[in-house]
């Protein structure tokens, strides 16, 4: 499902207009973004949580010339299903 099946589906299930189902979407997306630029998490009960974590900087292979690189270290999004969620894909 891309982001243009995703709007329509919640259109459909909300009763609300392609244009507002799009408007709730970006806005949704927006404020998990911007919660997560601050390094908060974001929970939402029945569905998940959203979290920033913390990569070490390490060693990889260039597979392709066999070279040793350094990877730096980073931060990465972390996405934990819910209880409810992941009782519902079972």
């Amino acid at each position: 499902m891309n982001k243009t099946e995703f709007i329509a589906a919640v259109s459909e299930k909300s009763g609300l207009s392609k244009v507002d189902a799009k408007k709730a979407v970006d806005a949704y997306a927006e404020v998990i973004s911007s919660e997560l630029k601050k390094d908060e998490k974001v929970a939402i009960l029945g569905f998940g949580t959203f979290s920033v974590t913390e990569k070490a900087a390490r060693k990889g292979v260039n597979p392709k010339t066999k070279e040793v690189i350094n990877i730096a270290a980073r931060k990465a999004v972390k996405f934990k299903p819910g209880a409810e969620l992941s009782g519902s894909v079972k």
